[in-house]
């Protein structure tokens, strides 16, 4: 069996138990560590390993999207902070002109790469801006100003998603067009432990896009797959009615008696194993355990988990190594048992 078979027999819980796992390391610590991560690569093949560095990314860019929102990055690498947002006054919204759709990428490039990782028997995939909905109404208002709209209803953000919606209903298009396999959203819903806004007010203005959004992949036989940081709870369940296949959620921020009870069987979970806690700061036999409580939990002989990790600034080289060694350890579990 290809990759890609096993790999959406995984998320459509038609597969063996194998779990696909993936770690990405941001480039400063890859490059300070390269000869044992270079090793770990050769020990550890069931883990697909990254580098994550993308050289926008670098301390000190200031940078414009295609939004219209200026970017400064305080560290190399990593995310940056909006310090412009074009719609902070709802009065620029009447001349406010949205992105083009047909400028998202470089769509006769995809097309190829498409078509090359298909006679390949690879996974495809097409993809959306990380922050692409909720965030990304924060960043244009302002994110006072736009919880402020949320709690109020203003009839202005309405206007504004629709716009909003306009767009990456488009992209989501020819993404389908192109005969994907998979369609990758990120959109941070949650804080440490609630919602940023209240789960009435993300029903009533952001669930019915994401329901458009999803639904149009599910329609056209796309799986549609959402990253999303933060306590999501509430919204669990709402995400699977709106048709998300693949769902990533952070393990000890949503709780993993939580996980189990609201997502598992209902959705692929792709967990995001703890960054602030296990992996921060405890020992590599405390990691190798909590990998495997989740394994042991929330997976199955059918398949229907994924395990990621991000590896940041901060975390003891020791510690990514133990999260390495753990997904390639138990990738076989279900399968064995």
């Amino acid at each position: 069996m290809r990759q890609r078979e096993k790999y959406l027999n995984c998320i459509e819980l038609k597969g063996d138990g194998e779990i696909f796992s993936s770690v990405s390391i941001i480039a400063t610590i890859w490059d300070s560590n390269r000869e044992y991560f270079e090793k770990l690569k050769e020990t550890c093949p069931k883990v697909n390993i990254g580098v994550a560095r993308d050289e926008t990314r670098r301390s000190g860019n200031k940078i414009r999207d295609k939004w219209g929102c200026l970017w400064i990055y305080p560290h190399d690498y990593l995310d940056g902070q909006v310090i412009e947002h074009p719609l902070d006054d709802w009065a620029k919204l009447k001349d406010y002109q949205a992105p083009d759709p047909e400028k998202y990428t470089d769509w006769e490039n995809a097309r190829k790469n498409i078509q090359e990782a298909k006679s390949k028997g690879y996974v495809t995939s097409g993809g959306v801006d990380h922050g692409f909905f909720f965030l990304l109404i924060t960043y244009l208002r302002g994110f006072e100003n736009a919880m402020i709209d949320f709690a109020l209803g203003n009839e202005n953000l309405y206007k504004l998603i629709e716009i909003i919606e306009d767009y990456w209903l488009a992209v989501i298009k020819k993404w389908i067009d192109l005969g994907v396999d998979i369609i990758g959203f990120g959109d941070d819903l949650g804080l440490q432990n609630n919602l940023p806004i209240s789960p009435e007010a993300w029903r009533r203005f952001i669930k019915p896009s994401y329901k458009k959004f999803f639904g149009l992949c599910r329609d056209n036989g796309v799986h549609a797959s959402l990253h999303t940081d933060g306590w999501i709870v509430s919204i669990m369940e709402d995400l699977v009615e709106c048709g998300v296949s693949v769902l990533n959620p952070q393990d000890m921020v949503n709780g993993i008696d939580n996980i189990e009870k609201l997502l598992k069987g209902k959705v692929c979970i792709n967990l995001d194993i703890d960054r602030q806690h296990i992996t921060y700061s405890g020992t590599p036999e405390e990691i190798d355990r909590h990998i495997f409580n989740c394994v042991k939990r929330l997976g199955s002989k059918k398949g229907g988990l994924l395990l990621q990790f991000g590896a940041y600034p901060g975390t003891p080289v020791e510690n990514i190594g133990a999260v390495i060694k753990a997904f390639q350890k138990y990738h076989d579990y279900w399968v064995k048992a």
